[in-house]
C-alpha cells in the first residue's frame, strides 16, 4: 500500500474522531441521532447540526481522493448524510396531516414535532405537552437539504416527497407572523409556555425560502416536476421584519447569542452588513464571558440559582439569574466559522485560542466541547459582586454534539481541507455584498385601441391587449389561482398554497405554461378589489412606491416587469387624467424617483426578464404530466374569456314603476350624517365629556326608531341628547327630518353633526316637507305603511343627486334591511336594498364622491382586502394598533387576526359609523404600505392609535382651514384616498402642509416648502379677509410648540432610550403612577432595560392619557425624573410618584411666573377668579381651554429656556419629591 500524504494522515484522524463521536451514536434503522446515552429523543435541530461534521468531512474526502479507499470513505460518509436527512424525513412525512392542518390554523397544537423517537422516528410527546412549534428547526432542516443537494448529494427518491417538502415550503412561509418557541425551545424567557415571535426563526425561514427557490429537489437528473417554488415576496417579508427586529430576538429577550446562526453560517439571512456588524458586536459586548456566550439575559437555565423542579420560573426571581447565566461554548464555534466566512484569520484564532482553553480532554486525548459552564454554589455572592471573575464547572452533556461538530467543520477550514464555498455552494455568504443597480422595466398596455389612440396624442405609443399576443395579459388573482396548485398530493392529502395573496415580486416575472407566455398585472392594480382602486392619483402614487421597493427587494435573475394595463375606468371626464400622462412621461424619460427605469413594450423585455416555468400545473398525478390538469384548463378557458371585459352596472332610473302624482314627499336627507362620530371638539381631542353620557346605541342592539306617519300638521320632532337640548340650529335643513341614532356626548357646539351642503339645485326647488313624526322605540307597535316605501323608492328613481340616494339608502338599510324586497326589476331579477346600493357605489366611486364612497362601502360591508396583512404588517415590525376613539372604546390588537374578526373588532369599536370604520380600515393600509417603504417614520413609536389620528387629522384640517370641528370631519370624510394618504404622511412625519381647494370641493395637500406660504392659497374655503388673514399668521406661529405636542402624543412618539431610561427612574422608587395605573417596581425585577415587554407596560399606562398634548408633558415629567436618576444625585426616589402631580405642579409654577410678568396666561388661567369663573373651572372648563386643567399656554411652551417647560418641570421635581435636598449647592444638569 502507497505511503499516505499528510494531509490523507491528518484527513483519516479527523475521521476516527467523527467516527467515534458522532457516527458511532447514529441509530442503525432510522439513521437518527440520539440526545445523550440515556434519552432517545432525536431533536430535528440537533441532528441537522450533528450531520454537519460528517457531510463536511466528506467533500474534504472528495477532493483528496487519490486511493479507491479514500473514494470509499467519501461515500461512506455521505451515505450516513443521506441516511440520517431521509430518516427526519420520514419522521415528519409522518405527520403530513399536521403540516396540511397548520397551514389553516397556524397553532401550536398543529405543529410538527420538535423531537422524535430514535429508534423508530414516532412522536415521543403529546402536541400540548412540548413547546413543539419550532420553525427555525423545520426551515433549518430545509436549508441545509438544499445545500447538501446542491452540493451533489441525492436526498429525495419520488415526487411524492418533492410535494412533501413544497408544503413544508408553505409551512414556513408565514414565519414573519407566528410566534413559535424558538431555538431555546422556550417562547418567552419565564418559560410560561407563551410562543414568540422570534427574530432567529424568521431569519432561519428567511433562509430556507432563498435556498428552495427554483431548486431541483433531484439534482442534475431531475425534471421541471421535481423543482421547489417559493414565493419570493414570502421571503422578502421576512428579511424586512427581521430587519426591523434586529438586534431583538423577541419580545421578553432584548438580545440572544442565537442570532449568530442567522448572521453567519448557515443561515446568512442578513444582506445588511452594518447590521450584521451591529448584531454581533451587541451580542459580543453583553452576552460574550470566558467560557463562551450567554444565550440571553437573565438566562435561568441550570444555574444555581435555578429550582430544578419545576419548569417556568416566577416573574420576580429572574433578577436573581442577572449576571450568573451559564455560558455556552457552542457560541465559540459560531464565531470561529463567522470569521472564517469573513476570511479574517486573527479572529479566527483568537477564538480557536479560546475555546482550546475551555474544552474538555477525554481519556484518549481527544478535545470535546461541553455544553455549558455554570458558577459553583458556594461562589454565587462573589460572582455576583464582580461579574465574570469566578471559577465555572462544566453542567450538562460532554460531548456536547451540537458545538462538535460546528468544531470539526471549524478546524477542517482552518487546515484549508475545506473552502469556505464548498459549505455554502448556494453562495448564500454573498448576499451581503453591494449589488448592481436594478433597472426596472415598465410596460403599458391599452384596454382597446380608442385608449391607444389617446395616447398616441400625448406622444405616447403603447400596445393594446390584442396587439401583444401571443403574451397574454392577465390580472394577479389569475397567478395567485394558479399558485393554489403548487403542492397538491392526493395520496398524501396536501392541498396545495392556501394563501391568496401574490406581491409586486411574483408579477414583476414572466411566466411560461407549456408554449404560452403570461404577464400579469400588479396586486394593486386590481379594481374589484376596494375603493382606493378607484383613485388613479392614489394607484399611481402606489405604482412610484412598488418602483422604488422593486430597486431594493429585487434579486433575482433578469430585470423587474411592471406590466399595467390602461382601461376604461380609469379615463376622467372620457380624457385620460393628467397625472397619469405626467407619471408616463417621467417613466420615458428612464427616471422615477431616483429609480432607473425603462418604458418599451412587452416583446422588447422577454430576453432581460425573469421568466418562471409554471410546471407544476401538469397533470403529473394521472401519469399525463404534459398536459394541463382538468380543472386548470377549465380555469383558464373561462377566465381568459372574462379577464378583462367590462361589467354592467346596476341603473336605478328607468322601469315603468314611478307613480305620476306623488302627493306629499317624505326626506331622509342627513341619514348619513347621523351615523358620524369623528369628535373634533376645538379644545379636549380625545375627551368625551362626563362619564354617564356615553350611552351609544347600536343598530344591533335596539330596533332602530320607527316612524309613524300622521297627517295633520307638518312639524319635525327631534331626537335630541339632553346634554344639547333644543338648540339644534344645524339640524334644521330646510322642513326636514333628522334621526339621530348615535346619541354621543357632545359639547354644547354640536361638534359631531356633519352637514353636506352640496345639496342640487334639484332640492333647492322643491323644498320638501314632512309628515309629523313620532319616534317609537318598538317594532312590534308600528306598522310601517308600504306607501311610505314605494314613495321613497319613487323618488330613488327620481332624484339625480348621489348624496341624496344615499340618505333614502341608509334609511331603507336602517328599517327594513338590506335585503329587503323593492319591487323592482332587472333582467327578471328582484332588485333588493343591496342591489341599489351597489349600484350607487359604483357610481359614487365613478364621480369621486369619496365620502359617500367610504359610507356606501361602509353599509355594504365591503372589506378592505388587505386588511389583515396590513395589521400583520404593522404587528410583526413591533407596532401594536388600536382602534377606536379614546378614551372608552379603544380596542388594542397585540397580534394577528384573521380577516373576519378584525373587521368585527373595528365594527365593534366605531358601532354604527361606517365611514370611519371604513377610514379606518383604509388608514391601515397606508400606516402599511408607509412603514413598508420608510420605517424612519416609525421610530420611537410602539401602538399606532388610529382613532387619535383621526381626531388629530380632523383638528389639523380644522385649524388649517380655519372652520369648526363639524365641517372638518366633513372635510375629512370627503378626501380623495390619495390627499388621505399624503394627509397622514404629513402627520406622520410633522412636516406643515397647507390646504389648497381643487375642482368639484375636492381639497388638495401640499407640503409648505417656506413658512411664507400666503395665508391665502392655504385657505381654500371661505377664505378670512383683512385683518383675520393677519391674525391667523400669527396664530399659526404660536400654536407651534401645542401642535407638536398634539402629533407627537397622538402618533405616541417617545424620546429615544425613553423606556430603559424610565426603567433605572422605577428602580429608584416603589413605582410611577400614570392616570391611576401604577407601574410596580417589581417589573424591573421580571425584565431587563431593553425589552420590549417592558415598554409596553409603560406604554399601557401612557394609554391612560386620553388627550394627546398632555400625555406629552407627562412624558416630559418622566424625562426628567430619570435626569434625576442618572446623575445620581440621590440614592433612591423613595415611595410611588404620581407623575401627574409634578405636571400640575408645574402648571402652577408656570402660573405664578405668569402673573409675575403679566404674560399672555393672565387672560385666561393666571386671572384672578371671580366666582363665576370659579364655578367654571371647577365644571372642568378652563377659560383657554386646555386638557386636563393644565393652561393652554403652558402647552405652548417650548421644552428649553428659562419659561420652557422643563424648567416648570424639573422645579417640580425638586419641590415635590422628599428625596432631593431643598437647602445647599446642588449642581443643575438640566440641558
Amino acid at each position: 500500500m502507497r505511503s499516505r500524504s499528510n494531509s490523507g494522515v491528518r484527513l483519516d484522524y479527523y475521521q476516527r474522531i467523527v467516527h467515534r463521536l458522532i457516527l458511532a451514536h447514529q441509530e442503525p434503522v432510522t439513521g437518527l441521532f440520539p440526545a445523550s446515552n440515556v434519552n432517545s429523543h432525536a431533536w430535528i435541530r440537533d441532528n441537522v447540526y450533528c450531520i454537519l461534521a460528517v457531510w463536511g468531512l466528506s467533500m474534504a474526502y472528495k477532493k483528496i481522493a487519490d486511493q479507491d479507499e479514500d473514494r470509499a470513505k467519501c461515500y461512506e460518509l455521505e451515505q450516513s448524510c443521506v441516511k440520517l436527512m431521509r430518516g427526519l424525513l420520514m419522521a415528519m412525512m409522518n405527520q403530513k396531516d399536521k403540516v396540511e392542518k397548520f397551514k389553516m390554523t397556524q397553532s401550536p397544537c398543529d405543529s410538527l414535532h420538535a423531537k422524535y423517537s430514535s429508534k423508530n422516528g414516532l412522536p415521543v410527546v403529546g402536541d400540548n405537552e412540548w413547546g413543539h412549534l419550532q420553525i427555525d428547526a423545520v426551515s433549518l432542516y430545509l436549508l441545509i437539504l438544499a445545500q447538501m443537494t446542491a452540493s451533489g448529494l441525492q436526498i429525495v427518491f419520488t415526487l411524492d416527497e418533492v410535494s412533501f417538502i413544497q408544503n413544508l415550503v408553505f409551512y414556513i412561509e408565514s414565519a414573519y407572523s407566528i410566534p413559535d418557541y424558538g431555538i431555546w425551545e422556550r417562547g418567552d424567557k419565564t418559560n410560561h409556555g407563551e410562543p414568540e415571535l422570534n427574530a432567529s426563526s424568521i431569519g432561519m425561514a428567511k433562509a430556507a425560502l432563498e435556498a428552495m427557490n427554483e431548486l431541483d429537489l433531484f439534482g442534475a437528473r431531475g425534471g421541471p416536476a421535481s423543482v421547489i417554488h417559493v414565493l419570493a415576496d414570502e421571503a422578502h417579508k421576512c428579511q424586512a421584519v427581521l430587519q426591523s427586529m434586529l438586534p431583538r430576538e423577541s419580545n421578553s429577550k432584548e438580545l440572544d447569542s442565537g442570532l449568530l446562526c442567522v448572521i453567519g453560517f448557515p443561515a446568512f439571512a442578513v444582506d445588511d452588513a452594518q447590521l450584521i456588524h451591529n448584531t454581533k458586536d451587541a451580542i459580543l459586548s453583553r452576552l460574550q464571558g470566558k467560557y463562551g456566550c450567554k444565550r440571553f439575559l437573565r438566562d435561568g437555565y441550570r444555574t444555581p440559582k435555578e429550582d430544578p423542579s419545576r419548569l417556568y420560573y416566577e416573574r420576580w426571581e429572574l433578577r436573581m439569574f442577572e449576571n450568573i447565566e451559564c455560558e455556552w461554548p457552542l457560541f465559540f464555534c459560531y464565531l470561529i466559522l463567522f470569521h472564517a466566512f469573513q476570511n479574517d484569520k486573527r479572529s479566527v484564532q483568537e477564538y480557536a485560542d479560546r475555546l482550546e482553553k475551555i474544552m474538555v480532554r477525554s481519556e484518549d486525548g481527544i478535545l470535546l466541547v461541553p455544553e455549558s459552564y455554570a458558577v459553583r454554589q458556594d461562589l454565587v455572592g462573589l460572582e455576583y459582586q464582580k461579574p465574570g471573575s469566578q471559577i465555572r464547572e462544566v453542567v450538562g452533556r460532554c460531548p456536547f454534539l451540537w458545538g462538535q461538530s460546528l468544531f470539526i467543520l471549524g478546524r477542517l477550514l482552518q487546515e484549508g481541507f475545506l473552502a469556505v464555498g464548498e459549505l455554502d455552494p448556494l453562495n448564500r455568504r454573498l448576499g451581503a455584498q453591494k449589488k448592481p443597480d436594478v433597472v426596472v422595466q415598465v410596460v403599458i398596455i391599452a384596454e382597446d385601441n380608442e385608449i391607444r389612440d389617446k395616447l398616441a396624442e400625448h406622444d405616447l405609443h403603447v400596445q393594446t391587449i390584442a396587439e401583444v399576443a401571443p403574451i397574454e395579459v392577465q390580472p394577479a388573482r389569475v397567478l395567485s389561482h394558479l399558485y393554489t396548485y403548487l403542492g397538491r398530493n392526493r395520496k398524501l392529502g396536501l392541498s396545495g398554497r392556501k394563501s391568496r395573496d401574490v406581491g409586486i415580486l411574483s408579477t414583476s416575472k414572466l411566466y411560461s405554461l407549456k408554449d404560452r407566455i403570461f404577464a400579469f398585472t400588479p396586486q394593486f392594480a386590481d379594481l374589484s378589489r376596494f375603493y382606493i382602486a378607484s383613485d388613479n392619483e392614489l394607484m399611481i402614487d402606489i405604482l412610484k412606491g412598488e418602483i422604488n421597493f422593486l430597486k431594493s427587494a429585487w434579486d433575482l435573475l433578469g430585470r423587474p416587469l411592471v406590466t399595467l394595463v390602461l382601461k376604461r375606468i380609469h379615463l376622467d371626464q372620457d380624457k385620460i387624467p393628467l397625472a397619469m400622462i405626467q407619471t408616463m412621461r417621467k417613466l420615458k424619460s428612464g427616471y422615477i424617483n431616483g429609480t432607473r427605469v425603462m418604458l418599451g413594450s412587452l416583446k422588447d423585455f422577454l430576453n432581460t426578464s425573469a421568466i418562471t416555468d409554471l410546471s407544476f400545473l401538469g397533470s403529473t398525478e394521472d401519469g399525463y404530466p404534459d398536459r394541463l390538469h382538468s380543472d386548470v384548463q377549465m380555469y383558464l378557458d373561462e377566465h381568459l374569456l372574462r379577464s378583462f371585459s367590462n361589467r354592467s352596472t346596476m341603473n336605478l332610473r328607468g322601469g315603468q314603476l314611478r307613480p305620476r302624482t306623488l302627493r306629499r314627499r317624505m326626506s331622509c336627507k342627513g341619514a348619513i350624517k347621523k351615523t358620524r362620530s369623528i369628535n373634533v371638539d376645538s379644545d379636549n381631542l380625545g375627551m368625551e365629556g362626563p362619564a354617564p353620557l356615553t350611552e351609544r346605541r347600536l343598530s344591533s342592539v335596539v330596533p332602530p326608531p320607527w316612524l309613524q306617519p300622521n297627517k295633520q300638521s307638518h312639524v319635525s320632532v327631534f331626537a335630541t341628547t339632553p346634554e344639547e337640548g333644543p338648540s339644534t340650529p344645524s339640524l334644521h335643513l330646510g322642513n326636514e327630518l333628522v334621526i339621530r341614532e348615535n346619541i354621543y356626548p357632545v359639547d354644547p357646539h354640536g361638534s359631531n353633526r356633519t352637514t353636506i351642503d352640496r345639496r342640487s339645485e334639484f332640492v333647492r326647488q322643491h323644498e320638501i316637507t314632512v309628515p309629523k313624526i313620532l319616534i317609537q322605540r318598538h317594532r312590534a307597535e308600528t306598522n310601517f305603511a308600504d306607501t311610505e316605501v314605494e314613495e321613497l323608492i319613487a323618488m330613488l328613481r327620481e332624484t339625480e343627486n348621489l348624496e341624496e340616494q344615499g340618505d333614502i339608502l341608509q334609511f331603507l338599510v336602517d328599517t327594513q334591511g338590506l335585503d329587503f324586497n323593492t319591487g323592482m326589476l332587472e333582467e327578471g331579477r328582484v332588485v333588493t336594498v343591496r342591489d341599489l346600493l351597489k349600484g350607487l357605489y359604483e357610481k359614487a366611486c365613478q364621480q369621486k364622491l369619496w365620502g359617500l364612497v367610504r359610507h356606501t362601502a361602509g353599509m355594504l360591508g365591503k372589506r378592505v382586502e388587505d386588511l389583515a396583512k396590513a395589521v400583520t404588517d404593522l404587528l410583526v415590525r413591533q407596532k401594536q394598533v388600536t382602534v377606536g376613539m379614546p378614551p372608552n372604546n379603544e380596542h388594542t390588537i397585540t397580534a394577528p387576526l384573521p380577516e373576519g374578526e378584525l373587521r368585527q373588532l373595528i365594527h365593534d369599536a366605531y358601532g354604527d359609523d361606517e365611514s370611519t370604520s371604513m377610514l379606518t380600515q383604509e388608514l391601515m393600509v397606508y400606516l402599511a404600505m408607509f412603514i413598508r417603504t420608510e420605517p424612519q417614520l416609525f421610530h420611537e413609536m410602539l401602538r399606532l392609535r388610529v382613532g387619535l389620528i383621526i381626531q388629530v387629522m380632523a383638528k389639523e384640517l380644522s385649524r388649517t382651514l380655519n372652520c369648526d370641528g363639524e365641517a372638518a370631519s366633513e372635510h375629512l370624510l370627503n378626501l380623495s384616498p390619495f390627499e388621505m394618504k399624503n394627509l397622514l404622511y404629513h402627520i406622520l412625519s410633522g412636516k406643515e402642509f397647507a390646504v389648497s381647494s381643487v375642482a368639484r370641493g375636492n381639497l388638495s395637500i401640499v407640503s409648505c416648502k417656506s413658512s411664507r406660504v400666503s395665508k391665502k392659497s392655504q385657505i381654500g374655503l371661505g377664505d378670512p379677509e383683512g385683518e383675520d388673514a393677519l391674525l391667523a399668521t400669527i396664530d399659526d406661529r404660536q400654536g407651534q410648540w401645542l401642535r407638536r405636542r398634539r402629533l407627537d402624543g397622538a402618533l405616541n412618539r417617545v424620546p429615544r432610550d425613553f423606556y430603559s431610561r424610565v426603567w433605572t427612574v422605577l428602580e429608584k422608587c416603589q413605582g410611577l403612577a400614570i392616570e391611576g395605573r401604577v407601574l410596580q417596581q417589581s417589573l424591573t425585577q421580571e425584565m431587563t432595560p431593553g425589552e420590549l415587554k417592558f415598554a409596553l407596560e409603560v406604554e399601557t399606562a401612557l394609554n391612560q392619557i386620553p388627550q394627546p398634548e398632555y400625555r406629552q408633558l407627562v412624558v416630559e415629567a418622566l424625562m426628567v425624573l430619570t435626569l434625576v436618576t442618572e446623575h445620581n444625585m440621590v440614592p433612591s426616589l423613595g415611595g410611588i410618584i404620581y407623575v401627574e402631580h409634578l405636571v400640575h405642579k408645574a402648571n402652577q409654577l408656570f402660573l405664578e411666573d405668569q402673573r409675575k410678568v403679566q404674560g399672555d396666561a393672565t387672560l385666561c388661567c393666571a386671572k384672578i377668579k371671580d366666582g363665576k369663573e370659579q364655578q367654571q373651572a371647577a365644571s372642568g372648563m378652563l377659560l383657554c381651554g386646555g386638557a386636563a386643567y393644565i393652561c393652554q399656554h403652558l402647552y405652548d411652551s417650548a421644552p428649553s429656556g428659562s419659561y420652557g417647560t422643563m424648567t416648570y418641570l424639573s422645579r417640580a421635581v425638586a419641590l415635590v419629591l422628599d428625596c432631593v435636598p431643598k437647602h445647599g449647592e446642588m449642581e443643575c444638569a438640566i440641558s
